[in-house]
């Protein structure tokens, strides 16, 4: 995948309302419907798949309701749990694969996969109507994306006020004295929005510098979750001020009349793209495929533009989403997704190491 450059970024992508990785483990299964380049079209279809996804719980259920719609006898099974665990359990099963599609990972992840041989090359059908730099630049694409988030800090201000401390603005502020055990973030083994936000700050800062920084903030910080919503949860909820966490979920929290201030740092915010692909077995079903061109179709993009500020196809009429000051797009800082994904083992490793003693309990 080619490095991302913010100018080239900003020619394709659209707007709506940002989402990101996900929390609390969950299993679930629903009856779906899939789609061709633009709209879906029906066509006769049965069976089972499982998807595997770390997209939020609130989220799949609204999407998949043009998918039960159009395939009422396909029945998807779906396990959902954070980027990192999801990741971790699909490589665990490398050699006896239980899923069949993968939908809403982060891309890193994705390309880890790729490196493991993991992928069955597909392109669903509309693919050349996704922007070049959210899918795989071969053909068949192993992985195509279908949105990106970013890193936001959820603040409690009426805490915050509490203790006469000000809101903070960057990354350095995080980093204050006068903030030390009033943080939580996700853990970045385990979350998805903790990886990319310290893929984030590792590409921003250099390696030697990104991990100066990350052991000041880890001397103010109170624990790290499992979950990337987690922190924006407890930030609401006043149990933590201040919870690093990703858009979505921080401004959802403030739509439901938390005190909550969301913040994106004034650096830049780390980031990854939710992707999907098909998965490497024995038997590819063909229900598979249906669900990979449902996932990129006109419905479920109009879905998507409903949660996620960044889209991978061009939405008409695009207007800066509910809870953010400028255009999110200027919000991201450079990031190569590649090297991200190239370097991921190294990174958590070197993490854990340092940092694990505060992780809460698995």
């Amino acid at each position: 995948m080619k490095k991302w450059h913010y100018p080239i970024l900003a020619s394709f992508l659209s707007l709506a309302v940002l989402a990101g990785c996900g929390q609390a483990p969950k299993s679930q299964s629903n009856a779906q419907t899939p789609a061709s380049g633009g709209s879906i079209a029906a066509a006769p279809a049965s069976g089972a798949i499982t998807v595997y996804t770390a997209l939020e719980d609130d989220q799949i259920k609204t999407y998949l309701e043009s998918f039960k719609a159009k395939y009422p006898d396909v029945k998807v099974n779906i396990v959902r749990d954070s980027t990192g665990i999801i990741t971790a359990k699909l490589l665990a099963e490398k050699d006896n694969p239980q899923a069949d599609v993968v939908w809403g990972t982060a891309a890193t992840s994705l390309l880890v996969l790729e490196q493991q041989g993991m992928l069955e090359a597909y392109s669903p059908k509309g693919v050349e109507r996704v922007s070049a730099e959210f899918k795989d630049s071969k053909e068949p694409a192993s992985w195509v994306g279908i949105d990106a988030w970013e890193t936001a800090v959820a603040v409690n201000t009426k805490e915050l006020e509490k203790r006469n401390l000000p809101i903070p603005k960057t990354y350095e502020d995080l980093i204050k004295p006068e903030y030390k055990g009033l943080i939580v973030m996700p853990n970045p083994a385990s979350s998805g929005t903790g990886l990319l936000t310290i893929n984030g700050i590792m590409q921003l800062k250099g390696e030697q510098e990104g991990w100066a920084y990350l052991d000041k903030l880890h001397e103010n910080m109170a624990l790290y979750t499992h979950s990337g919503s987690k922190p924006a949860k407890m930030a609401a909820s006043g149990e933590y001020p201040i919870g690093i966490s990703f858009g979505y979920r921080s401004i959802t929290e403030k739509k439901k009349g938390a005190p909550i201030e969301v913040v994106f740092p004034s650096e830049g915010s780390g980031w990854d793209v939710e992707a999907n692909a098909l998965m490497k077995k024995a038997e590819i079903k063909p229900e598979a495929k249906l669900f990979l061109d449902w996932a990129i179709s006109d419905e479920a993009m109009k879905a998507y533009n409903q949660n996620f500020a960044i889209v991978s196809i061009k939405q008409e009429g695009g207007t800066l989403p509910e809870g953010y000051a400028v255009d999110p797009i200027k919000q991201l800082i450079k990031l190569d997704l590649k090297k991200a994904a190239e370097n991921r083992d190294n990174v958590l490793a070197e993490w854990e190491k340092r940092y694990a003693t505060k992780s809460e309990p698995k």
